[in-house]
C-alpha cells in the first residue's frame, strides 16, 4: 500500500530537546506508534505529547493529505551531558533553585542523565561510572556548597551503583564450583568485576545456608556441571556478549533504582504528611517558624483527618517567611496566630509541641535550619515542649557539623535589615581606622544541636537523633563520604 507522509521538525520549549515527527497518512484505522526510551523524564515526555496535540489541531494540512492518520513515529534527540551539567552549574550558582527537595530532584534526574549517556568500559564498569558521578558531583558542590541536598543525592547515587555491582557480581559468581579442581569451569571474568564486590559475594556464597533455606529445598549454590572443552567453547563465543549484556544490566538498574529514589523525594511530603495524625491531637497548640511546604502539608493533613488544633507562627524576620506560612494555612482553613520572633519565650508554655522544617540533618543529628530555630529550641527544652523535625530523606547528610566540607551557613545582603538610605551616615568610613563604623550580619541558618531534638519524622517513620547513623549506614557508602579532593601541598 503507497503511504503519503510529511516530515515535521518540532523543537520543545527546553532548548535542548529535539523532537521530529513523521506522520503516515492513509486511509487506514488510525493508530499512534510510539517508540520511548526509558530514560526520558516523564515530565519531558508528557510536555512533548502535549505540543504534539497542538501540532494536530492547527497544522491543518496534515488533515489535507488523508482522512486517517496511520502512525506517529518519535525519534527523541538526547540532550548533551555537558550542556546539561553547565546549565545546572549556573543554576546552583545564581541561587535560582529555591528548597532543597527541588534541588535533590534536579540533581537526581540530572545524574540520572549522565548515567544513561556515560560510555563505560568492559572491565571495572562500576568503577568507571562512580569516578564520572563523583566528577561532576565534586563541581555540583562547588557551584552550592550550602544546599547540603546536592551532595547528598550525589552519595545516595554511588551507592545505588555500589550496591547494584555487588547485587550482580554475586549473581555472577553465585554458582560457580566451589570445587578446587574447578578453576577451568569458570566463566566470570575476575576483571569484570571490582574487588570489593567480588569479595562480598564470595563471603555470600560461602555462607551456610539458612535455615529457612533448608526447609524450602531451595539449593544454597547450584555448581556448574559443564566439561572443561564445552566450557571453553562457550566461554570464547559469549563472552563478548556477556560483557556487553552486563554493562547494560549495571546501567539499566541503576537507572532504575535512580527512577525510585526520585519518585521517594517527589512523595516525601505526602509520606511525611501521614502520619500527622499521629502526633497531633485535638485542641493542641502548635508552634512553628519559617515557611516549609512539609509543614504545610504535615498540618494540613491533620486538618483533614477533623483534628481542631491552632498554630502559632513565628514571623521569622528578617525575611518573614511566616508571614507566607500564615497565609497558606489560613486559606486551608487552619487557626493561625502570627507572633513575633521575640515572643516565643512568652508563648512557649502555651504550646503543646513544636514542628519546624530543616534544611538538612547531619549524621550526629544535629539540624541546619533557619535562623531563629535555636532559640526556639531552647525555650521548647526550658518548658519541656517536644521540638519535632520535619525532613525527608534526602536531607540526611552523612558528615558531622565540624567536617570541612559542611559549609553550615551563608550571609545575606544586609538590606534585608536595614535601609541604606536611613543609614547612610553610619555607613561612613571612620577617620582613623578606614573602616565602616556599622556593621551588618545577616545569617540564612541556624545549627540546632540533637539535644534539643525531641524527634524526627520522615517519609521512613519517626526516629530518635541517636538513630542518624543507622540510616546513613543504610544509604550511605563510607568510601563516598569525602567527594571533593583537597590539593596537597
Amino acid at each position: 500500500m503507497e503511504n503519503t507522509y510529511l516530515s515535521v521538525i518540532f523543537h520543545s520549549t527546553k532548548s535542548y530537546i529535539g523532537l521530529k515527527v513523521v506522520f503516515f497518512c492513509h486511509s487506514g484505522p488510525f493508530r499512534i506508534l510510539v517508540k520511548r526510551s526509558f530514560f526520558i523524564e516523564d515530565l519531558i515526555w508528557r510536555e512533548l505529547l502535549r505540543h504534539i496535540g497542538i501540532l494536530f489541531i492547527h497544522h491543518s494540512i496534515i488533515h489535507d493529505l488523508s482522512n486517517k492518520l496511520l502512525g506517529v513515529i518519535f525519534i527523541i534527540i538526547m540532550p548533551d551531558t555537558h550542556a546539561l551539567v553547565n546549565d545546572f552549574l549556573n543554576q546552583l550558582k545564581k541561587r535560582k533553585i529555591e528548597g532543597s527537595k527541588a534541588t535533590a530532584k534536579l540533581t537526581a534526574e540530572l545524574l540520572r542523565s549522565v548515567i544513561s549517556q556515560q560510555r563505560i568500559p568492559h572491565t571495572n564498569q562500576a568503577g568507571a561510572l562512580i569516578q564520572a558521578i563523583k566528577a561532576i558531583g565534586e563541581q555540583l558542590i562547588a557551584a552550592n556548597p550550602v544546599e547540603v541536598a546536592v551532595g547528598n543525592i550525589v552519595r545516595r547515587v554511588l551507592h545505588i551503583i555500589r550496591e547494584e555491582d555487588l547485587s550482580l557480581t554475586t549473581a555472577s559468581i553465585g554458582g560457580l564450583s566451589l570445587h578446587p579442581m574447578s578453576d577451568d569451569e569458570d566463566n566470570v571474568d575476575p576483571d569484570d568485576l571490582s574487588a570489593a564486590a567480588v569479595a562480598a559475594a564470595a563471603r555470600s556464597t560461602l555462607r551456610a545456608p539458612s535455615l529457612q533455606t533448608l526447609l524450602e529445598g531451595v539449593p544454597h549454590s547450584a555448581p556448574l556441571h559443564q566439561s572443561s572443552s564445552s566450557a571453553g567453547d562457550s566461554e570464547e563465543k559469549t563472552k563478548s556478549t556477556d560483557k556487553n549484556s552486563r554493562s547494560r544490566k549495571l546501567k539499566h538498574h541503576v537507572i532504575e533504582t535512580v527512577n525510585e529514589l526520585i519518585r521517594d523525594i517527589t512523595t516525601c511530603h505526602e509520606l511525611i504528611a501521614e502520619q500527622a495524625v499521629e502526633h497531633i491531637h485535638h485542641n493542641e497548640v502548635i508552634l512553628t517558624l519559617g515557611s516549609s511546604g512539609t509543614v504545610i502539608e504535615f498540618l494540613c493533613a491533620a486538618k483533614e483527618k477533623k483534628r481542631s488544633f491552632r498554630v502559632f507562627v513565628a514571623e521569622g524576620a528578617p525575611r518573614y517567611q511566616g508571614h507566607t506560612l500564615a497565609k497558606e494555612l489560613v486559606a486551608r482553613g487552619l487557626q493561625t496566630t502570627v507572633i513575633t520572633d521575640s515572643a516565643v519565650f512568652a508563648m512557649i508554655s502555651r504550646v503543646n509541641m513544636v514542628i519546624v522544617g530543616a534544611h538538612a540533618v547531619m549524621a550526629n543529628g544535629g539540624v541546619i535550619a533557619p535562623v531563629g530555630l535555636n532559640m526556639v529550641a531552647l525555650a521548647a527544652q526550658r518548658h519541656a515542649v517536644p521540638f519535632v523535625v520535619l525532613a525527608g530523606i534526602h536531607k540526611l547528610c552523612p558528615l558531622y557539623p565540624h567536617n570541612p566540607q559542611v559549609l553550615l551557613n551563608e550571609l545575606k545582603s544586609p538590606s534585608e535589615l536595614l535601609d541604606f538610605g536611613e543609614f547612610s551616615d553610619c555607613m561612613d568610613f571612620g577617620i582613623a581606622s578606614a573602616s565602616p563604623l556599622l556593621h551588618v550580619v545577616n545569617p540564612a541558618f541556624d545549627y540546632v544541636p540533637p539535644k534539643l531534638v525531641s524527634l524526627f519524622i520522615t517519609d521512613t517513620g519517626g526516629h530518635n537523633p541517636s538513630y542518624m547513623y543507622r540510616l546513613i549506614a543504610d544509604y550511605y557508602s563510607a568510601d563516598d563520604l569525602v567527594l571533593q579532593q583537597r590539593p596537597t601541598s
